[in-house]
Parts: structure tokens; C-alpha cells; sequence
């Protein structure tokens, strides 16, 4: 089901949960939202859709995924950069890494490692900065 963004500061700055297997629904949601915002957005977390779990959904050109409760394991190639978020007004400046290797569990709840770069890298980065209460 398409949800309503959050734009309240002081929500999205709450540090979020990890996921169960009972938040299930909460990926379906972001998915569906996601695509519905899919004009202006490339990633979103959980929060964003007003819960404070641990997920994130990322669009990969036509590819939409989901990872639960990921952890950046390893990044390189630190630059600096400007980004918005839907949430949000304007752009601000941040960090980055041009590569990051990232351990999640799938929508299923499988356990995946994953190698991204560039633009899916920055997408990742940003959304699991939600989960700390990261405002970009």
C-alpha cells in the first residue's frame, strides 16, 4: 500500500530498530511507495513511511530491491557530494564512498552480501544514514 511521507524533522532524527520477519508488510509498503514516487526518488527508508525499523528499498533502474537490516562492511574512495531527500527541502552536503560492501537479509529474510558502486552506493549510504537519524 502507497503511504504518506514524512517530512517531520523530529521524527526522522529517532535512531530506528531492527527488523523481524512481523515487518514483512512494512517492505511491501516502502516498495509500493517507492514506485509510486519513482519520478523524483531512488531510495527509501522505512522511516520515511512513519516506522522505525531498519529497512531500506532501492531503485535500480527498473529494479526495485529491498534490504533489511543492512550493514555497511566495508567502503572505499571517500568524496564529498551534495544530496536531497523527499522527506526533506533542499540539498545538502555529504560524504560518500565510491564502493561499499553491504550485509543485509532479503525480503525473504535470507542473509545476502552485496558490492555496490557509484550512484546505487550513494543511494544505499543515504538511506542507512535514516536508520541513525541522519538528516541529508
Amino acid at each position: 500500500m502507497v503511504k504518506n511521507i514524512v517530512r517531520d524533522p523530529m521524527f526522522l532524527q529517532q535512531k530506528s530498530e531492527p527488523a523481524t520477519e512481523a515487518d514483512k508488510q512494512v517492505i511491501h509498503d516502502l516498495l509500493d511507495t517507492l514506485r509510486a514516487n519513482q519520478d523524483r526518488c531512488v531510495g527509501m527508508a522505512a522511516n520515511m513511511i512513519g516506522v522505525k525499523k531498519r529497512i531500506i528499498v532501492v531503485a535500480m533502474g527498473p529494479f526495485h530491491f529491498a534490504m533489511v537490516n543492512p550493514v555497511i562492511t566495508k567502503k572505499s574512495g571517500e568524496y564529498q557530494t551534495e544530496e536531497s531527500c523527499l522527506s526533506l527541502e533542499g540539498v545538502r552536503p555529504c560524504t560518500r564512498y565510491k564502493e561499499i560492501e553491504v550485509d543485509y537479509l532479503d525480503q525473504d529474510f535470507k542473509p545476502q552480501h552485496g558490492k555496490y558502486k557509484d550512484f546505487t552506493a550513494q543511494i544505499i549510504q543515504h538511506e542507512i544514514d535514516h536508520f541513525e537519524g541522519v538528516l541529508i
